[in-house]
C-alpha cells in the first residue's frame, strides 16, 4: 500500500468517527421528563448545533478520503 491510500483510508475512518460523535451529541441534545401528567421538554440547542457542524465535517473528511483514494 503506498502512502495515499493510507492516508486516504485514515480520513475516511476520521470522517466516520466524527460522524457518529456529530450523530449521538444531536440524538442526546433533547430531554424530556413527565412531571405531574405534563411533559417537559428541554433541548440544548449548542449542543445540537455542534453536533450538526460535526456532521457537516464529517461528510466533508469522508468526501475527502474517498479523493484521496481514487486521485492517481
Amino acid at each position: 500500500m503506498n502512502t495515499k491510500k493510507i492516508i486516504g483510508l485514515l480520513i475516511i475512518l476520521g470522517g466516520l468517527v466524527l460522524g457518529y460523535t456529530g450523530i449521538k451529541k444531536v440524538m442526546n441534545s433533547d430531554a424530556s421528563v413527565e412531571v405531574l401528567g405534563l411533559e417537559i421538554d428541554a433541548s440544548n440547542k449548542s449542543g445540537k448545533q455542534q453536533g450538526y457542524v460535526f456532521v457537516g465535517l464529517a461528510v466533508v473528511l469522508f468526501a475527502g478520503g474517498i479523493y484521496t483514494l481514487n486521485k492517481k
